[in-house]
């Protein structure tokens, strides 16, 4: 990592400590943008040619029956992904691997950024959960996460769901059996991500979970479930745990948000960023704001002039146009640590993403960065 994008990312850090989302969100997209020119050994190029909108229509059968229908299609390509090497150090790698824990094997991918052979310093984590119909190839793929990844030092870990515990490959977050600490899902992807820490020198403070529909929804259970392994959570069209516990009730949560039974309490609240986009026809933007009533209500209550309370509300629009509104919150002691993503026009689609993959809207606000910035802004406190 060069002097000038270490300094990039430092100046990002102190941004974010300030408050200064935005300034820290341009810092990293600078930093980035610079360190892959200079990879190059040329100017910054623009975005490549051939996006391709995000697929709409309440009718899509992919998602919106995901968890009842099976649906025979091609899967994407495996993608072996860049193979690339530090000056003098460890290789880029894309691996394939399995995980077996309490009966249950998942197969899973894990990106491992380039770095010096000699590094000490342990790397931060997040763990990515595809949605539906997805594999890990295509969410990489479709979220760019391992290329934002790469030049931040952040290892990626894609858990991949089986065919036999879903029919359509979706996350079981409506499932009372897999909302719970010590079983299930949230159980396996919990010691999956210890394992792979344990590995390759991996931060425990810096292990975070992020997800896209049921992805996102099992996310939201795995950080509430264990809160001492994920420091952070982020959340992009998924719904909030315990608002369903089958699937009728999944169904009707995801048409209205409004489930069968309202969403658990949570005696900790970890810091969360949610994306959703207000034209969603498969899960109802109403499941983000009950997602975000529950975070602000969880934990103790503001001491007198702490200043939680109302949202520092800001409204922008990405380079390529796509309307948002950020919505800022603070807890007891004055933190910024919940951030609300309400994306105009969009639908079921992760913002920002690439055509390269499926369920993506390239024009919206890159939420990869964005989830990027909140994240290493927000380590685990670890006793």
């Amino acid at each position: 990592m060069n002097p000038i994008f270490q300094q990039w990312i430092a100046d990002a850090a102190r941004s974010t400590r300030s408050g200064q989302l935005g300034e820290a969100t341009r810092a990293i997209q600078r930093a980035l943008r610079e360190a892959a020119a200079a990879a190059r050994g040329g100017a910054p190029q623009a975005a490549p040619p051939g996006y391709r909108a995000a697929p709409h229509g309440a009718d899509d059968p992919l998602v919106l029956d995901g968890l009842v229908r099976e649906i025979d299609g091609p899967e994407p390509a495996p993608s072996e992904g860049p193979a690339d090497r530090a000056p003098g150090g460890m290789q880029e790698r894309w691996q394939r691997a399995s995980f077996s824990h309490q009966g249950r094997t998942l197969a899973f991918r894990l990106y491992l950024p380039p770095g010096p052979a000699d590094a000490a310093a342990l790397r931060p984590m997040v763990v990515m959960l595809h949605g539906c119909t997805q594999n890990a190839e295509d969410f990489a793929a479709g979220t760019r996460m391992n290329l934002l990844a790469r030049d931040l030092g952040v290892v990626v870990l894609y858990p991949e769901q089986t065919q036999q515990a879903n029919a359509q490959k979706c996350w079981n977050w409506f499932k009372p059996q897999h909302q719970r600490r010590g079983r299930g899902e949230p159980a396996v992807i919990a010691a999956l991500a210890r394992s792979v820490a344990a590995e390759h020198r991996v931060d425990p403070a810096r292990i975070y979970v992020a997800g896209l529909s049921a992805g996102g929804a099992m996310a939201d259970i795995a950080g509430h479930c264990y809160p001492d392994v994920f420091a952070a959570v982020g959340v992009h069209s998924g719904l909030p745990q315990g608002c369903a516990a089958d699937v009728a009730s999944a169904l009707a949560a995801m048409r209205s948000g409004q489930g069968s039974a309202p969403p658990q309490s949570r005696s900790q609240a970890l810091p969360t960023i949610v994306f959703h986009g207000d034209a969603d026809p498969t899960v109802h933007i109403r499941n983000a704001e009950v997602l975000v009533e529950s975070v602000r209500s969880a934990g103790p209550a503001p001491a007198a002039g702490a200043g939680q309370g109302a949202a520092r509300v800001t409204r922008g629009r990405s380079a390529r146009g796509a309307h948002h509104t950020r919505s800022v919150y603070t807890d007891a002691s004055g933190r910024d640590t919940l951030e609300y993503w309400q994306l105009h026009g969009a639908g079921h689609a992760w913002s920002g993403g690439s055509a390269s993959g499926s369920y993506t809207a390239p024009d919206g606000v890159d939420a990869s960065a964005e989830m990027l910035r909140f994240f290493l802004a927000h380590p685990r406190v670890v006793p």
